[in-house]
């Protein structure tokens, strides 16, 4: 071994500068992209774009624009245009270049360090345009500026074309179109949905600011175009508008400090989730930070100090932080010069001084209202104070569930039937509606390394459900103790006995329902199950082919036609007998393992939340529209996405 090892890095003699690489101008963001953009996937495709809005936005919180537009173009090529000042194109004396030039070619440069060029920016770190520029095939650069347009070219970090002018011009600002670099992305087909949602965002962010988003790849042209006037107050009307309000009013308090700016909008609904969603300089920041924690503490005290004021506090009764925030949705948004976000991808706000900001600003004008609104104040105590009780009931009943289980020394359901395997690394749980299809579950699988569940009776919707109900519910005890790991705040993946844990019912309506009531309970009570890729849907074929003794199951209509004709061979006459494909509980053993439970010719998808924060809010919309109590956007909804549901990914 140790010959091995000193063969691979020589002697240590031999380690002097001759060994350490200097990478030169961009090198270095096209050998470790995920360092400045997260990861070469979907997300780090999607954060290029982003980097290059975030750019013009700045020019929005200066003053100088006010619209912006995004273009997806065939070929997976994008085109943002603003119309803000335009990039300089004079010569930056410190290099001796032109300022374009600079921006689009050197790390860390731009005018947000200090030199008066933007007083709040989001681009802290200052290597957006770059970065785009190193990882796109190519990109090209318009400015309108000064009566001319200005051109600029590149190709994979490299100018291709010095700064030209190409036109003249009555207009003002950038225009950046780029194609990036399939030799670095993993995928460059841009999902519109993605960048609909994020331009939506940054438009409530930012009252007044038109942003429009189009689509102009042939068969899926659309366009959306985005302008509120009423800003982070209509973002929370936005996210509620599946729920109903506690209060009609969205409260909105807003206040500065020195070079430093906070607004909070929130309103509480009949639902038991809170969403809290936090941004510095319009960058989302999903891991919170200062502001969060400025925002929680000011909540907590404000609502005890008026529940005790008012009387329906009594002696030591207090309120937690989860109690105050139960069912209410909240958007932060501050902007500071300074702005000090840990990780390249500004996930967090480690600025002290503005969670003492929010914390003022929110203790004062709540404060205030709350007085003045003595109806919606009652209101929002009285969920709050429901919300305690459920919190210690909840407590109880886990208390209830640890002591039953160190009783029956972790005894397992009687239901489940378990796998040989004991690694849960190996193993996996096939969760099945019904007891006739479990039957048949239990009789096709291989017994070395899946677990059967069944479920029987109608399933507990958690969505309307407070969490003492749901933890001591007898039709969710079962999925909790097979599953080994806990359940909300106890819950613990380390802990989980199967590593694979598989939803298999019908691919009917009730077979859908089941799914959507179990994803909602992992979603809402064991959300590191879906976040760590653990869950799964099985997909049971639609259709049954049959001509003589071969037999051949289609899984979709695109499916059914490419099989129905290859079995009907080149002739075309022969016979191919086709049947809507019976239930589960209606395969036999055989049957079931061949098609839904063999891994080697199975269909598995893979439950998943892309990006943690973003999709955690679009999926607690999408099972809010699905399992809350408005009938009206649950239908709209069907309507929209009925011809997608065999394909859905949750």
């Amino acid at each position: 071994m140790s010959e091995n090892i000193e063969n691979t890095v020589g002697n240590a003699e031999d380690y002097d500068a001759s060994q350490i690489q200097v990478l030169e101008g961009l090198e270095a963001v096209r050998r470790r992209p995920g360092m400045y953009i997260g990861s070469t996937s979907a997300s780090g495709l999607h954060h290029l774009v982003y980097e290059i809005v975030d750019n013009s936005i700045d020019e929005a919180l200066a003053g100088f624009c006010s619209e912006i537009s995004v273009e997806i173009l065939p070929g997976d090529v994008i085109k943002v245009r603003d119309d803000g000042r335009g990039i300089p194109v004079d010569i930056q004396e410190q290099t001796g270049k032109s300022a374009l030039d600079v921006v689009f070619t050197v790390l860390h440069a731009g005018g947000k360090f200090g030199g008066g060029g933007y007083k709040v920016s989001g681009g802290l770190h200052g290597v957006g345009a770059s970065v785009v520029n190193a990882l796109s095939a190519w990109l090209i650069v318009r400015v309108h500026k000064g009566g001319k347009i200005h051109e600029m070219r590149f190709s994979r970090g490299d100018i291709t074309q010095l700064i030209t002018i190409v036109g003249d011009t009555t207009e003002s600002g950038t225009e950046v179109t780029f194609k990036p670099d399939s030799s670095i992305f993993e995928e460059t087909a841009f999902s519109y949905e993605t960048l609909k949602t994020r331009m939506r965002e940054q438009a409530f962010l930012n009252a007044g600011l038109k942003i429009s988003v189009e689509d102009k790849r042939p068969g899926s042209e659309t366009r959306d175009d985005f302008r509120y006037e009423g800003g982070i107050r209509e973002f929370v009307t936005y996210i509620n508008r599946s729920k109903t309000a506690l209060h009609d009013q969205v409260i909105y308090v807003s206040g500065e400090r020195d070079d430093s700016m906070a607004e909070i909008a929130l309103q509480y609904n009949d639902s038991y989730n809170e969403i809290l969603l936090s941004f510095a300089n319009n960058i989302h920041t999903p891991d919170g930070g200062m502001h969060e924690t400025g925002f929680k503490a000011a909540l907590t005290r404000v609502l005890n100090d008026y529940g005790k004021k008012t009387g329906l506090l009594k002696g030591d009764d207090k309120l937690t932080g989860e109690d105050c925030r139960d069912g209410i949705t909240a958007v932060i948004s501050v902007k500071l010069t300074e702005a000090q976000f840990e990780g390249q991808t500004k996930s967090k706000l480690g600025n002290s001084d503005i969670r003492t900001l929010v914390d003022n600003i929110l203790s004062e004008k709540l404060t205030i209202f709350l007085e003045e609104n003595p109806a919606v104040g009652r209101s929002i105590l009285d969920k709050a104070i429901t919300a305690a009780r459920a919190s210690e009931a909840a407590r109880k009943a886990r208390e209830n569930i640890r002591r039953k289980n160190a009783l029956d020394g972790m005894s397992l359901p009687g239901k489940l039937t378990d796998c040989n395997v004991s690694d849960p690394r190996l193993t996996e749980i096939y969760i099945v509606e019904g007891d006739s299809a479990g039957g048949s579950a239990k009789g096709g699988r291989d017994s070395r390394f899946q677990a059967i569940l069944p479920l029987w009776g109608k399933m507990l919707n958690v969505e309307k459900a407070r969490a003492d109900k749901v933890y001591g519910n007898e039709k969710l005890t079962p999925v909790i103790t097979a599953l080994g790991a806990g359940i909300g705040e106890d819950f613990d993946s380390a802990k989980l006995r199967y590593h694979k844990i598989i939803i298999m019912a019908d691919a009917d309506v009730d077979g859908s329902h089941i799914r959507t009531l179990l994803l909602t309970f992992f979603f809402r009570f064991m959300r590191p199950l879906i976040e760590g890729g653990y869950v799964y849907a099985a997909q049971p074929p639609l259709y049954k082919l049959t001509r003589g003794k071969t037999v051949k199951y289609a899984f979709s209509d695109e499916e059914l036609s490419e099989i129905s004709a290859e079995m009907r061979g080149e002739d075309g006459k022969g016979k191919v007998e086709i049947s809507r494909h019976k239930g589960l509980g209606e395969m036999d053993p055989e049957e079931l393992w061949e098609t839904t439970m063999n891994p080697e010719t199975r269909i598995l998808k893979r439950i998943e939340l892309d990006d943690a924060a973003d999709a955690a809010l679009e999926a607690d919309e999408i099972f809010t529209v699905l399992m809350g109590e408005k009938v009206e956007p649950r239908r709209e909804f069907i309507e929209l996405n009925a011809k997608f549901a065999v394909n859905v990914d949750v």
